[in-house]
């Protein structure tokens, strides 16, 4: 490392123009900066579901509406005279919203005794018993008005841009006496859009305040901690940078790319400077950034790379958004760990560095706390039972969890709009189906659709299908032909293709099982071409989670297996350095399961990142152990005292970093912190106390130079 440090101290000025220039070039990406809140769209691209699901939707021009449920007080209905005109004024209000396409109620556009069109001023001319037929006579009422009458569905089509029309129409009068809810993936798309916003303005500059609010609390200087997170931020901005370069945008997964790369990319930063405080009476810099670099030049290294590690392996997963996860957040870590190496020793070389306070108001006790911990191996073996014992009863028990609107918190806006909806209509987001269909045979071809219509809509769990068939019977023979040939449309949009006829299911209260007996029920009817939908999708979702959970756990334990043996050459330090990290992952799972998070998009690839991330502090203390053997018995306890403050600072900095994560207004960000919160302290507490246990007792025997430093 003396070549290295002497390059890095002699053209320290050129390491930090050219770390200055990449940033300025990041910071002049970030103004292409934008954001994907279609949670839809990343979830069906890359598997065969979802992409059954948007060839259907083009098929018939069928994207997804805007769902408004209108609601009347008790007593009143749609049914009559004065619901109805209420009713055409929400109508006709949501129609003026500049970009919405068309809107449907059951209520006609046009009057069918005149032909003219039916608003709120023309609707005076017509008699109420003229009104009240309308109703009955209308072939979607059964399907757009409750049985109590008191409440319709009106389904708005936006335009190209569906966030802004969701807005706008979230934004109308209502009439007097008439409650408005609004759901639907527009709805989801518009509160996500605003909650990105707040997510990046909040929670990576509270992440950064907290990391030095603990690692001043451990190496007692403020000025270091700060400059600990130099590496992380920078690498957080760089990462940024690039990913707006590339034309990409942010969406509920990436958004947590420059948290987790803030949090991550710490650790070296942190580990450098708190050596390069051990050496700070040395006048000669190029002495300082050798030493540090001695120490931990290596292991920051292979941190580095089996961070990454853990974050690349979720590129094997088949769900798109956590294998662009993996990869940005790898790329990030990579700069962070560049950034740790040259020009961090780059900038400490060139300022003066105070011997380490004794102001600090962890460090001290750490060390000595984790000295007398590991004299016995009792400790040792009592918390890796207990871990193992957690695990064996809780990972049996690991689900996933099916809700499509997981990363709502309970009582938003949106998760009680779209559970009035379905409680009211069957599912704020139905699905959608095809029948087999030739048009040239007519009507007479939707008598046997009609059977098979049925014989879905008996299955448990929906509360109705509605195709053509339905209405078949309900509208003079000339309108429906209309209807067949596409020249008389229908409220709900395309019904009718060259070979195949739309339907639609309304769920009602479902499970897991009910939705596979509609698929099964798919596949086994010839007439039923395809049936698919957002349950459908989420459901196959929920599969490739926990397909992604086996993978990405067996991908990075081969990385970093194999990391480490390469760098150790020696199969009882890479299995010594592996036992932490599996007890972890262990109990990570069990957490999950106890906690009653479950799997989902997100928590599914967690323990594959806390892999990556646990696995640095065992790399940390092996290479202390084996640097302390060099000067006879009693290294584990020198070991402790040169890599003991760094590990803990970095396992709670990390969780606590991570509390910031309650600022965020999604439900999933939470759960990661304490899914984080329960990695990290396992992580570093089994690195700092089973590898001891594992080592011959030689190495905790007490020795003067251990005791004298254990004292500063």
């Amino acid at each position: 490392m003396d070549r290295i440090a002497r390059i890095i101290v002699d053209h320290a000025r050129y390491v930090l123009a050219a770390t200055a220039l990449v940033s300025l070039v990041a910071v002049a990406m970030l103004f292409r900066m934008d954001f994907n809140a279609d949670v839809a769209s990343f979830v069906l691209e890359g598997n065969t579901t979802g992409e059954t699901f948007k060839e259907l939707q083009e098929k018939y021009d069928a994207p997804d509406p805007i769902n408004v449920v209108a609601s009347l007080p008790a007593g009143a209905t749609f049914r009559e005279p004065d619901g109805i005109a209420a009713l055409i004024q929400v109508r006709d209000s949501l129609a003026a919203i500049e970009g919405v396409v068309a809107v449907a109620s059951f209520v006609p556009d046009t009057n069918p005794l005149t032909g003219e069109a039916l608003t709120a001023d023309t609707l005076a001319l017509v008699p109420p018993a003229a009104l009240v037929a309308l109703v009955e006579q209308s072939p979607v009422a059964p399907l757009l008005l409750s049985e109590d009458g008191r409440h319709t569905l009106v389904l708005v089509t936006p335009g190209d841009d569906a966030v802004a029309v969701a807005r706008a129409v979230d934004d109308i009068a209502a009439p007097d006496g008439v409650e408005l809810t609004f759901s639907g993936n527009p709805v989801v798309f518009a509160s996500v859009f605003d909650k990105l916003t707040q997510i990046l303005l909040l929670i990576p500059p509270a992440v950064i305040v907290l990391l030095i609010l603990v690692f001043t609390a451990t190496i007692g200087d403020r000025r270091l901690s700060a400059l600990a997170m130099v590496p992380a931020a920078l690498g957080s901005l760089w990462t940024f940078g690039l990913i707006f370069g590339l034309g990409r945008e942010v969406d509920i997964v990436t958004v947590i790319v420059p948290i987790f790369v803030i949090v991550m990319g710490s650790a070296d930063g942190l580990h450098f400077v708190t050596h390069f405080q051990e050496e700070s009476l040395e006048p000669d810099p190029v002495v300082k950034v050798r030493s540090a670099l001695a120490h931990v030049g290596t292991p920051m290294i292979l941190t580095t790379i089996s961070t990454a590690a853990g974050f690349l392996s979720l590129v094997a997963t088949p769900v798109e958004p956590i294998q662009q996860l993996g990869l940005f957040t790898a790329i990030g870590i990579v700069f962070a760990g560049v950034i740790s190496f040259f020009a961090l020793p780059a900038i400490m070389s060139r300022i003066h560095v105070a011997p380490r306070h004794h102001t600090a108001l962890l460090g001290p006790r750490i060390t000595r706390g984790l000295r007398r911990l590991v004299s016995s191996r009792v400790p040792a073996v009592v918390l890796s039972a207990g871990l193992l014992v957690f695990a064996a009863v809780y990972v049996p028990r690991l689900e996933v969890n099916p809700d499509q609107l997981f990363f709502f918190k309970d009582g938003d806006p949106v998760r009680e709009a779209f559970d009035r909806t379905e409680a009211l209509f069957g599912g704020a987001t139905p699905l959608m189906g095809e029948f087999v269909f030739d048009p040239a045979q007519g009507t007479a071809a939707l008598v046997a659709i009609r059977e098979v219509s049925a014989d879905l809509e008996a299955l448990p769990g929906i509360r109705r299908v509605f195709s053509l068939a339905d209405v078949a019977t309900a509208v003079p023979p000339e309108q429906l032909e209309g209807v067949l040939a596409g020249s008389v449309p229908l409220p709900v949009g395309p019904m009718v293709s060259d070979d195949g006829l739309r339907f639609i299911v309304f769920p009602a209260d479902f499970s897991n099982a009910d939705l596979q007996g509609w698929l099964d029920f798919a596949d086994a009817r010839e007439e039923v071409r395809v049936l698919t939908g957002m349950p459908v999708v989420w459901d196959e979702i929920a599969r490739l989670v926990l397909r992604s959970q086996v993978i990405s756990l067996v991908v990075a334990f081969a990385l970093v297996t194999a990391m480490l043996a390469a760098a150790y050459r020696r199969w009882r330090q890479t299995l010594v350095s592996l036992v932490p990290i599996l007890l972890t992952v262990l109990t990570l799972l069990g957490f999950i399961a106890a906690s009653g998070i479950q799997l989902n998009l997100l928590t599914a690839v967690v323990s594959s990142i806390v892999l990556g991330v646990g696995i640095d502090y065992a790399i940390h203390f092996v290479a202390a152990i084996d640097y302390a053997r060099r000067e006879g018995d009693g290294y584990v306890l020198r070991a402790i005292d040169r890599a003991g403050r760094p590990i803990v600072a970095n396992a709670l900095g990390i969780a606590i970093a991570l509390s910031a994560l309650w600022l965020s207004p999604l439900k999933i960000h939470p759960q990661i912190s304490m899914i984080m919160w329960v990695g990290m302290t396992t992580a570093g507490s089994t690195a700092l106390l089973v590898i001891p246990a594992l080592l011959p007792r030689s190495g905790v025997v007490a020795a003067p130079v251990a005791e004298h430093t254990s004292s500063r």
